[in-house]
């Protein structure tokens, strides 16, 4: 119960400037409250109203003061709200009333949101005055129909996601769990949250998630992994994961958010993918396998026919059985070709090549240049080479890595027809060995530079299988080597060997 002091007894006369400090001060503390105050007596007449109160209302202490209570508000407001009943049950009952809301709007005013209540003001333990409070709750209430507007939008972006999103705490329990997890794992939100997140994955990918939670409070940036989802009917979906920490208002982090994708589809069209380009590049093969085994397989069949004339003379018969020979060698040589392309190790060890060894690679391009010498001096090429004075040395198969340069310097000398310069260098880059191969033949157009790899593929006009750079593309690979290559059209062609050092 609040009392009043004796300046506000009633009844009591004037009793001049001794009471008058004591009224500014009441006056000035009265003002100053930020809620609407009035003072109502007991026959519900206003005897005071703080500033706030006629600001609010749009009212003057005239049109105020002493008029009563119910006409100080509009009457929509007394007729729907108990707003009277408030102030009565004060000077009925001794008691302060419980708070409710109502909504005012003043003339001139834009609508406000208050809550009310009244509290009965005592003197001598009698009730001479209810104080009616209004707090204006306007502003809460926009801000939290703006939060739940912002809450009912994220729960829809969430609930209408295609993709999973879920949350955690510190400890890994989930907290949110939306409808696309429901669907894709058949476990529905009240089933999902409170329980931890690795249960719902494959046990070889657990670990990876227990240390993705003990690292999420140190999680500066999203992560992304890829982990294997187990559904309610115990199968095993392939999800692709971004995990982001989720912070709280201080920037500390609460847990963590996860959304995840299901590769399923994408899997199956990658599949697809590959298994198209597999048969793509088994007609291109087939083609070419056909093109080069048709031409020596036609001259045996001539030759063939030939010799099974009785009265062939035996000089043509001589050259009827050379010339099926030659296209059966040149046969035998298309298929060991291939053999090497598809399984250079392999190839070489059904022929008894030589074994893995260390090799000095100084001595190897030595010996790959001279082989190809004659023909670069019927080109008419300058040769230029610049090797590393220490000695280099990688691991892998002398006959092989020997075929693999003889054939990209076949390649260059084939792009200078009218001379120019061959150069070849071998040089230490870090761990690895680096060899290059430069001409300053014709060049090699961009739309063809990613093809010069591809088995068959030959830009040369001269008799050629175009198996000779996938060949070597093939052992430079199983020799954990890597090959590069620029050009441009009339000026020639670098080719750059990587092989790691022994």
């Amino acid at each position: 119960m609040m009392t009043s002091g004796p300046w506000l007894e009633p009844g009591v006369a004037d009793g001049g400037n001794a009471r008058e400090p004591y009224e500014n001060l009441f006056r000035t503390l009265f003002d100053a409250i930020p809620s609407s105050i009035l003072l109502v007596d007991s026959r519900l007449r206003i005897a005071m109203a703080n500033r706030n109160f006629l600001q609010k209302g749009n009212r003057t202490p005239r049109d105020t003061i002493g008029h009563r209570f119910e006409d100080v508000f509009p009457p929509t407001i007394v007729e729907r709200t108990r707003i009277l009943d408030c102030v009565r049950r004060v000077f009925e009952r001794n008691e302060q009333s419980p708070s409710q809301r109502m909504t005012f709007r003043a003339p001139g005013v834009p609508m406000r949101t208050y809550y009310f209540r009244a509290l009965p003001f005592n003197w001598n333990d009698q009730v001479q005055y209810a104080l009616f409070l209004m707090e204006d709750i306007t502003e809460q209430v926009r801000l939290s129909q703006d939060i739940q507007r912002v809450e009912r939008h994220l729960a829809s972006v969430v609930e209408s996601a295609s993709d999973i999103l879920l949350s955690t705490d510190n400890r890994g329990r989930i907290l949110s769990w939306n409808k696309a997890a429901e669907r894709l794992t058949g476990y529905q939100a009240c089933e999902a949250i409170g329980r931890r997140l690795p249960e719902f994955f494959a046990p070889a990918d657990r670990p990876d998630i227990e240390q993705a939670l003990v690292g999420g409070p140190a999680l500066a940036a999203s992560r992304a992994a890829e982990w294997e989802l187990t559904t309610l009917s115990e199968e095993r979906i392939s999800v692709s994961w971004t995990l982001a920490p989720m912070l709280n208002a201080d920037g500390e982090t609460t847990g963590m958010v996860a959304a995840g994708r299901d590769l399923t589809e994408r899997h199956r069209l990658e599949a697809q993918l590959l298994q198209s380009q597999k048969l793509a590049a088994l007609g291109v093969m087939a083609g070419g396998i056909a093109h080069e085994i048709r031409n020596p397989l036609a001259v045996c069949s001539s030759a063939a026919q030939f010799l099974l004339d009785e009265d062939l003379a035996p000089e043509l018969r001589l050259e009827c059985v050379q010339k099926t020979i030659a296209g059966v060698h040149k046969a035998s040589e298309i298929i060991e070709n291939l053999l090497r392309f598809a399984r250079p190790a392999d190839a070489a060890g059904a022929a008894g090549a030589d074994k893995m060894t260390r090799i000095d690679t100084v001595a190897l391009l030595t010996q790959a240049l001279s082989v190809v010498n004659h023909q670069a001096r019927l080109n008419q090429l300058d040769v230029e080479t610049r090797f590393c004075e220490q000695p280099l040395w990688v691991r892998g198969v002398p006959s092989l890595l020997e075929q693999a340069f003889i054939n990209i310097l076949l390649n260059a000398i084939a792009a200078m027809p009218n001379g120019g310069l061959l150069t070849l260098t071998l040089d230490r880059d870090g761990d690895q060995v680096l060899v290059h191969v430069i001409d300053t033949g014709v060049g090699i157009d961009a739309a063809d530079i990613s093809k010069i790899f591809d088995p068959f593929y030959t830009r040369s006009s001269a008799k050629g299988t175009g198996l000779g750079l996938s060949i070597c593309y093939t052992i430079i690979q199983q020799h954990h080597g890597r090959i590069e290559v620029e050009s441009a059209p009339g000026i020639g062609t670098r080719f750059r060997v990587h092989l790691p050092l022994a």
